[in-house]
């Protein structure tokens, strides 16, 4: 008898040698807080880190909601919102020190903390507030549109009045507070965050330096942080294995290819949904059997053991699995692979093998720089093809996809995860009401405009998370999309050289927590 070891299991094994050494690496998050204790007998101080990025800001300005999931990203490290979210989702105080919520959840006031200064030196003062969140009204930044006035009032306190009540506010007021006369907050941006940025060269990297006026005393540990642009995720292992940069954030299908005797790496989940976006205005998808067919011919776990060796779960709904109260279990798995089901319904709407409209052809855009996209449209190709559909992928930059795809919504089907601004239900799922700029799947639905609203102005959370529940089984009804899953990521770094990477419940990359280790 001989023993025997599956490509399962061998992978499970690898990724645990690679993440064993990263618990005594982490801080310590349990002060009071939830602000990140190191270990300080093994920090290094101060130093730089190089990290690899695959797409680059689309702006440097915070007060532009046009900017990609990485802009996001990189500009948390940047900037500083009257609140900042914890790793658990919370929300503390940042440029405030303190707020009060009055009127059943109509006014906002916030007491801004004494004595905080902006990159350049310059204090943070209450008009620097009053005209940012007004600039962020201006801009139509996600639940902006609900603020009546914002006003200062005679002791210098911020308030913010709602047109009605909304318990779920307090996240949009993350949004960066920027310095009321900075004319040139585009290309020279200053915030109050934990760095400032120091250069930017396009298409080759960003380079960030420690903010000495930063609020939380010794963050962050690092001197400066370069972050380096690449093509693609094969170019980001190149890198990685040259030693060009220090850690970058991969998909699970890389983690195979590192060597956990040189590598160590955080896991957590992207908080973003992967999806096929099917554009619902464009024929043959205006037709929901069309949709529907899609969804039963596509087999996610399928697509997650191809492209992702297993590292991670099915989700078919259009917000994250990881806000529990408010994500519908239900929804995990709404269309069982069925290549005859699938088949069915196109006959249905006249396509297949002697149909009146023959077979069906369909073509998939895939930005080219996200290789677990690519390999994601790979698989997906192979099963429509199970199901009598004859796919093709489109490979595009970036800039091809965001001005085609999202902006223009000049494409058919398209494979691309999407994130939310806030750790809240409505970042997702407020991209689907029929008139939302961010609807780029042109996804109508009278029904679901009205459970949205209904959950905007209910002020019992219990009941707004059964509407929120209503409103994605209405959205997984109409086949809006395919969802795939809440990708599960990797910040991977050399092996004993850095530590302290948290993860967050939103797409971003905490730079002020890492440090170089002894």
């Amino acid at each position: 008898m001989k023993s025997s070891i599956s490509p399962a299991a061998a992978i499970l094994i690898l990724l645990m040698a690679l993440v064993s050494a990263c618990s005594r690496a982490k801080p310590d998050t349990s002060a009071e807080g939830g602000e990140p204790v190191a270990p300080e007998a093994r920090i290094l101080p101060g130093g730089e880190l190089r990290y690899g990025f695959t797409t680059e800001p689309a702006t440097l300005d915070p007060l532009d909601p046009a900017n990609t999931a990485d802009g996001r990203s990189i500009l948390f490290n940047v900037f500083e919102g009257l609140v900042k979210p914890d790793t658990g989702g919370n929300f503390l105080p940042a440029v405030a020190e303190a707020w009060e919520v009055t009127e059943e959840g109509r006014v906002y006031v916030f007491t801004l903390r004494p004595g905080l200064r902006f990159h350049d030196g310059s204090d943070v003062d209450a008009a620097d507030v009053e005209f940012s969140l007004n600039e962020a009204i201006r801009a139509g930044f996600t639940g902006f549109n609900q603020i009546e006035s914002v006003a200062v009032t005679p002791g210098g306190e911020i308030r913010v009045t709602l047109k009605a009540p909304d318990p779920e506010f307090l996240p949009y007021l993350a949004v960066g507070i920027v310095p009321r006369n900075n004319a040139e907050r585009k290309t020279k941006p200053i915030g109050a965050g934990p760095f400032s940025i120091e250069s930017y060269a396009a298409q080759r990297s960003l380079t960030l330096v420690k903010n000495p006026h930063y609020r939380l005393e010794g963050l962050p540990y690092l001197d400066k942080v370069t972050i380096v642009f690449v093509a693609d995720s094969d170019a980001l292992l190149l890198a990685l294995r040259a030693g060009s940069i220090d850690g970058a954030g991969v998909t699970g299908s890389l983690i195979p290819q590192l060597d956990p005797d040189v590598f160590e790496a955080v896991p957590g989940y992207s908080n973003s949904v992967q999806m096929i976006a099917l554009n619902n205005a464009r024929p043959p998808l205006d037709d929901p059997r069309v949709r529907q067919a899609l969804n039963y011919a596509i087999d996610p776990q399928e697509i997650i053991d191809t492209a992702f060796y297993s590292l991670g779960e099915p989700s078919g709904s259009p917000l994250i699995p990881g806000l529990s109260k408010y994500y519908d279990r239900s929804l995990v798995n709404p269309y069982p692979a069925d290549a005859d089901k699938a088949k069915a319904l196109l006959a249905e709407a006249g396509y297949g093998e002697g149909a009146p409209k023959g077979r069906l052809s369909l073509e998939i855009t895939v930005p080219s720089n996200y290789t677990m996209h690519v390999d994601t449209a790979q698989v997906a190709v192979n099963q429509l093809e199970r199901a009598g559909v004859k796919a093709a992928i489109r490979l595009v930059d970036w800039g091809v996809w965001l001005s085609e795809a999202y902006q223009g919504r000049r494409y058919t089907a398209t494979i691309i995860s999407v994130d939310s601004p806030a750790a809240s239900p409505r970042g997702f799922l407020s991209r689907y009401r029929s008139d939302a700029g961010g609807n780029f799947f042109n996804y109508r639905s009278d029904a679901f405009d009205r459970v949205y609203d209904e959950a905007q102005r209910e002020m019992r959370d219990d009941r707004r998370a059964e509407l929120y529940q209503e409103a994605q089984r209405i959205v997984s009804g109409d086949a809006a999309a395919i969802y795939i899953q809440d990708i599960l990521g990797f910040k991977v770094f050399p092996k004993g050289r850095f530590g302290g990477a948290l993860n967050y419940p939103l797409y971003v990359t905490d730079f002020s927590s890492i440090y170089r280790l002894q």
